[in-house]
């Protein structure tokens, strides 16, 4: 009996297929697309919703690009005084300045603010970028902030309804009063969204002043004890497992994830302490702590 003829390649935007190459995220493709970079067989694309089965032909400032591969993740403990930024009109650093040496092209999973500190995501591929920053996938994003004032935990469990603030409307934050140290509080806070500064504004509209803020999770992937300015990279397995959780709980466009209704006092902190080491099940592999100027270009063949 013969075998069945192949699938035909589904036909996808070229924005796509390029950030799932790891070239760049779908708007800065689209901005290069609008600066005549970007070509097929030698002719300029018109406009990011040109759409192709493949990248055979495809060229990026002249240069043939490869095939998507597998997507990768790396943890990556941003220092504070970074920008979250590839390159910076006025000359401050950012993260490219300090990642080490020998890495592929890495597109950071959202951003964290100058003065933040803490985990960010880098990854190869545009399409997990855009799944994991996403508020409808629902993944959580854990932050410790150390400020100065009075908060009770009352006044944080409301949060947990959500809270609108000059206008703009933020979602469910799970937050949690850790500890008083003096004039200061820590508390840990939960959130889905991840909004431009959500969690300093939300703090300042409860009359405290962040001194420091710092991102211990995104999803599954903890912070843990990755030292300051070291990269390393997730277990393919991990990635995989992660992924596929996000594929079975789908959600309809609009609809927000939901979360069940947090735990509060000593046996919610013993729990979350449980859950964090759960996190990831093996000791993360290869570190990189060497500090040299911006990671390799992957992306292209050579």
């Amino acid at each position: 009996m013969p075998a069945p003829p192949p699938k035909p390649r589904e036909a996808q935007r070229i924005a796509k297929l390029l950030a799932r190459a790891g070239i760049a995220s779908r708007r800065e493709i689209e901005r290069m697309i609008g600066e005549g970079r970007i070509a097929i067989n030698g002719a300029k694309v018109a406009t990011p919703a040109t759409v192709i089965e493949s990248l055979h032909g495809v060229t990026v400032d002249g240069q043939p690009v490869n095939a998507p591969a597998p997507a990768r993740l790396f943890r990556y403990h941003k220092p504070s005084g970074l920008l979250t930024t590839e390159r910076d009109p006025k000359g401050r650093p950012t993260i490219y300045d300090r990642l080490p040496d020998g890495l592929p092209r890495l597109m950071p999973v959202g951003r964290l603010d100058l003065a933040t500190e803490g985990l960010l995501l880098l990854t190869t591929d545009g399409e997990l970028k855009r799944q994991l920053e996403l508020p409808a996938t629902g993944v959580p994003r854990t932050y410790r902030a150390r400020a100065y004032g009075n908060v009770t935990q009352a006044q944080l469990e409301e949060l947990i309804e959500g809270i609108e603030i000059d206008g703009i409307r933020y979602g469910s934050i799970d937050a949690n009063l850790e500890r008083r140290t003096g004039a200061n509080v820590w508390i840990e806070l939960t959130l889905t969204e991840g909004k431009n500064r959500e969690v300093r504004r939300v703090l300042e509209h409860l009359g405290l002043r962040v001194s420091r803020l710092i991102r211990t999770a995104y999803g599954p992937f903890p912070l843990a004890d990755l030292p300051a300015g070291a990269v390393d990279e997730v277990r393919q397995h991990d990635l995989v497992v992660f992924r596929q959780s996000l594929k079975k709980t789908p959600r309809p466009n609009g609809e927000r994830a939901t979360r069940a209704q947090p735990e509060r006092g000593e046996g919610a902190r013993a729990k979350r302490s449980e859950r964090d080491g759960q996190r990831l099940s093996s000791p993360p592999p290869r570190r990189g702590a060497s500090r040299s100027p911006s990671p390799s270009r992957g992306g292209f063949k050579k």
